[in-house]
């Protein structure tokens, strides 16, 4: 360890002699610059010592600032190296590591190797304005090609459109000689067919007087045939307006028969019911009773059977006492189908 320290300060003390030179040398060339920029406004005449001199200056003056900003990366650079020294001085005094020394270290190898690829694209791009360029002058020639073969194409169409000129100018004289005959000869033929139009229109004006009179006449006529026509539908407005009355009375006077007819119909229709719900009891009763004489004749087993077989057979196939009941239904029944066919035959003759 104390020997990095003895190096740490050996380059030190090097990089302060080497700041104290680079400063004396920047004097010294300051010096001759100011000596040869006098020397040669001495030697030269006006016109030519006023510019040598400003030459002199601009060239001293750039130089002086090249110098000068050498220096200010020098005396940066040297700032900034002793001061990784002494943090490091401090840090090996303190814990006797230099870990401030590697990352200063690895710090500028990022920084040079950041500005190596920054040096490389610009060379990079040098490259591609340098093809860029290449590419710019050929199309200025082939421009340049393309307005020559141009301008000679305008200098030979302007050639023709003379020609071209000269030509119809010619053309125009004849065509003027001919189209002044042709006008005359159409004013001529403009001239007849306007006497014989006239002709004509006299012709038609009195056509017209004629056909406006037939149309007064026929007019009138329509006027007294449209008249007698509307007379005729008011006639018949009304007749038809009383014919609708009439057939609505007759309507409503058979809505009124129906209605009539359907309450006797309903009325029979319950008639029928009770009948039937009669018939329905009787033989209900009929069905008791002989259930009861089943139940009382247990022991004439033989004559109550023949006997409930016999009532049933009359009752069944309506025979005897029966069959004046079957006949009272039926013709009971043939007296409401004759109402009602005689109650649709006067409907149908009032609607005639």
């Amino acid at each position: 360890s104390s020997q990095e320290m003895k190096e740490i300060i050996e380059t030190k003390k090097e990089l302060d002699i080497n700041y104290q030179e680079l400063m004396s040398a920047r004097q010294g060339n300051g010096e001759t610059v100011t000596s040869k920029s006098l020397k040669s406004k001495q030697k030269l005449g006006k016109t030519e010592d006023q510019k040598s001199a400003r030459h002199l200056s601009r060239r001293a003056m750039k130089h002086s600032a090249l110098s000068v900003e050498d220096l200010r990366k020098i005396q940066a650079e040297r700032q900034y190296a002793s001061d990784v020294i002494t943090v490091t001085m401090k840090t090996m005094y303190e814990s006797g590591t230099f870990h401030s020394l590697i990352e200063a270290i690895e710090q500028e190898k990022a920084k040079k190797s950041k500005f190596h690829d920054i040096l490389i694209r610009k060379e990079e791009g040098e490259k591609e304005i340098k093809s860029l360029e290449k590419q710019l002058q050929d199309v200025k020639k082939e421009t340049e090609i393309e307005l020559q073969n141009r301008d000679s194409m305008i200098a030979y169409l302007k050639d023709e459109l003379q020609e071209m000129k000269t030509k119809t100018n010619r053309e125009s004289c004849c065509m003027k000689k001919s189209t002044d005959f042709q006008v005359h000869q159409t004013q001529k033929k403009c001239r007849n067919a306007e006497t014989l139009l006239e002709e004509e229109i006299k012709k038609l004006r009195s056509k017209t007087e004629e056909e406006i009179r037939v149309h007064t006449e026929i007019e009138s006529s329509l006027r007294q045939h449209h008249k007698k026509v509307e007379e005729k539908l008011e006639y018949w407005v009304d007749k038809y307006e009383n014919d609708t009355d009439a057939k609505d009375e007759e309507l409503d006077a058979l809505k009124a028969s129906k209605a009539h007819n359907m309450e006797t119909l309903q009325s029979l229709a319950e008639e029928c019911q009770t009948f039937e719900e009669t018939i329905i009891s009787d033989r209900a009763e009929k069905a008791a009773k002989r259930r009861e004489l089943e139940q009382d004749a247990l022991e004439l087993k033989s004559i109550l059977k023949l006997q409930a077989w016999w009532r049933g057979t009359m009752v069944r196939r309506h025979l005897g006492p029966y069959q004046a009941l079957v006949e009272m239904r039926k013709g009971r029944l043939a007296k409401q189908k004759e109402k009602g066919k005689k109650e649709k035959f006067g409907a149908k003759k009032k609607t005639r």
